[in-house]
């Protein structure tokens, strides 16, 4: 299970014990100790168009600069994508990324030391990845079309064809998501999850509407590309349920924060 910790700066953020005992940097963020106001209090990570009434770039900036001390990567650059809730994973060719130059995508794969992979979550699944010598690390944004496109084992068959790690060498650790419980959908979205073979994932009662088990159909993913259990962290925190410790897109609406997922390679 994730850890719960709370630095002397303020900041609050969850670990796994597994990627830590690997001695890779690494959080999935709480909105705990930042210095962003009203609905972005505290620890803002996320930046909306101008317009849309998003918190300012410098709070955010802030925010990320309280994070990196709290996890030990100051002065690190941030690598990120333009997450679209699709299936792409990128590799970097570079060390350094201008944020503009970051294509679409919604996973990581990194071989790079001294590189942060960053993803931004309010409700979607949040996944930190690494090969259990700590040489490949992914990033991956998880929300339900991106599970249903299969972004979760595309991105270790990345790790698999592209950096020549096993699968059965793959070390994963689950951040916090929206619960089982406040995950109700449509019954064509659960048709969605039927039709990629993740049905189990779905919660049926006669006479109310689906639910989606976000942990379990991503759990089932792993396991298909051969991932072994035993190597991955889970959290049964839910971002919705938890208002003062998580943002949540679904329960507060736009616009509100993000929370971040961040690991490096030292």
């Amino acid at each position: 299970m994730l850890e719960r910790v709370s630095h002397d700066n303020g900041v609050v953020f969850y670990r796994s014990p597994k990627l830590a005992a690997m001695g890779l940097p690494h959080a999935f963020s709480t909105r705990v100790g930042g210095v962003s106001k009203g609905r972005f209090a505290s620890l803002n990570l996320g930046t909306l168009a101008k317009g849309e009434g998003g918190d300012s770039n410098a709070m955010v900036a802030a925010n990320f600069r309280l994070l990196r001390d709290a996890v030990g990567c100051q002065r690190i650059p941030r690598v990120e994508v333009r997450q679209v809730h699709g299936c792409g994973v990128w590799v970097p060719d570079a060390d350094i990324v201008h944020p503009r130059a970051a294509p679409e995508a919604d996973g990581l794969v990194s071989t790079r030391p001294r590189q942060l992979l960053t993803i931004r979550t309010a409700d979607c699944v949040p996944l930190l990845m690494a090969s259990d010598d700590g040489k490949v690390i992914a990033a991956v944004h998880a929300g339900w079309r991106g599970v249903v496109a299969g972004v979760v084992p595309e991105a270790v068959r990345t790790m698999v064809e592209q950096c020549n790690v096993s699968a059965e060498r793959v070390i994963v650790a689950i951040g916090p998501h929206i619960s089982v419980d406040h995950f109700e959908v449509g019954p064509e979205v659960a048709a969605e999850f039927d039709d990629v073979d993740l049905g189990p994932a779905v919660v049926r009662d006669n006479g109310h509407r689906p639910h989606v088990d976000m942990l379990e159909a991503v759990l089932l993913q792993l396991d298909r590309v051969g991932v072994i259990r035993d190597n991955i962290d889970v959290t049964d925190c839910c971002t919705y349920a938890d208002a003062e410790t998580f943002f949540s897109h679904r329960r507060d609406g736009p616009p509100t924060g993000r929370m971040a997922a961040i690991i490096m390679r030292p």
